[in-house]
């Protein structure tokens, strides 16, 4: 399997649907927000040209209102890379979202869940603020909070749940670097400055096609009650604009911000990983990034 990598506006997606394109393989998304329908815009989802041009696999998959653990899609991922297999084509995957990547590729389990204890900690967390629990995380289990942010609430409130419903630390169930589906990690990467000007341009043009649109449209069917799909990054900006509480121009550079945000956090987690081998797409063409990305396949085939 070859997995692309990297932080959202790479230039990840559109490198897979070259190499994949070429190869005749499929793809499969390691996006976690792709999952859900109706967020296209927003999660800078395949169009549906691109979907047709390449098979794409754990895309459109869930209602908004559905939950999305990371074992049921490890479960689903690993069952669309048999499938494809089982045809003999090359499977190809792409994403961004870490604990996805090692979800499908790496050995690792995820511990069960326990709504009462979550719905608990949401609340708790709703009314004490992410830092106070993250504090608590911290004290708990040093080497998890060393390894989040304090203002992912979703990731706090996930350690601190598996800790009481385990007795262990939450960093004692995370793996080491061992695949489970023999892997090629290719990443892509960008100076920041390169990659905040992508970032700006390409919130724009989610706007300009949509975005607000798209959200009136899930807000009618119940997004701002969901648990999991209205966190998704740009949502929450474009629910506080239709809101009235700020101005379009104040929404596109609250989207721009969240995501130069998110790409920090995605690097950092990336940065850990030994396996990837990074290129470097800073003021790169396309082809030649698919020039590097095919030496580096090509390494592995001799």
């Amino acid at each position: 399997m070859i997995a692309i990598i990297g932080p959202t506006a790479s230039g990840k997606t559109g490198l897979a649907l070259e190499l994949a394109a070429e190869a005749g393989g499929e793809i499969i998304n390691m996006d976690a927000y792709a999952l859900y329908r109706g967020m296209d815009i927003g999660t800078a989802k395949p169009t549906l040209a691109e979907q047709k041009r390449v098979r794409h696999h754990l895309i459109d998959i869930l209602d908004i209102h559905e939950g999305a653990t990371v074992a049921d899609y490890q479960e689903a991922a690993r069952e669309a890379v048999k499938d494809i297999q089982s045809r003999n084509k090359p499977v190809f995957a792409v994403g961004g979202s870490g604990l996805y990547v090692r979800a499908l590729c790496d050995k690792i389990s995820f511990p069960g869940t326990d709504n009462t204890i979550r719905e608990r900690l949401e609340a708790e967390c709703a009314e004490v603020g992410s830092l106070e629990l993250y504090r608590r995380l911290a004290k708990l289990d040093p080497v998890a909070a060393q390894n989040m942010h304090w203002n992912n609430a979703r990731r706090v409130i996930r350690a601190l749940e598996v800790i009481e419903l385990t007795g262990q630390p939450y960093s004692a169930t995370l793996p080491s670097y061992e695949t489970e589906i023999p892997t090629v990690f290719i990443g892509l990467r960008r100076e920041y400055e390169d990659i905040d000007v992508r970032i700006q341009k390409r919130t724009e043009a989610m706007f300009a096609e949509g975005l607000v649109a798209e959200v009136e449209g899930l807000l009618e069917q119940g997004l701002a009650h969901t648990r999991t799909a209205r966190k998704a990054t740009g949502y929450g900006e474009v629910i506080q604009l239709l809101a009235g509480e700020i101005t379009e121009v104040e929404a596109v550079e609250a989207v721009a911000q969240s995501t130069r945000q998110l790409v920090r956090r995605q690097m950092k987690w990336f940065k850990r990983d030994p396996r990837i081998h990074w290129i470097d797409a800073t003021g790169k063409s396309n082809a030649e990034i698919f020039a590097e990305a095919k030496n580096i396949l090509a390494a592995y085939q001799q």
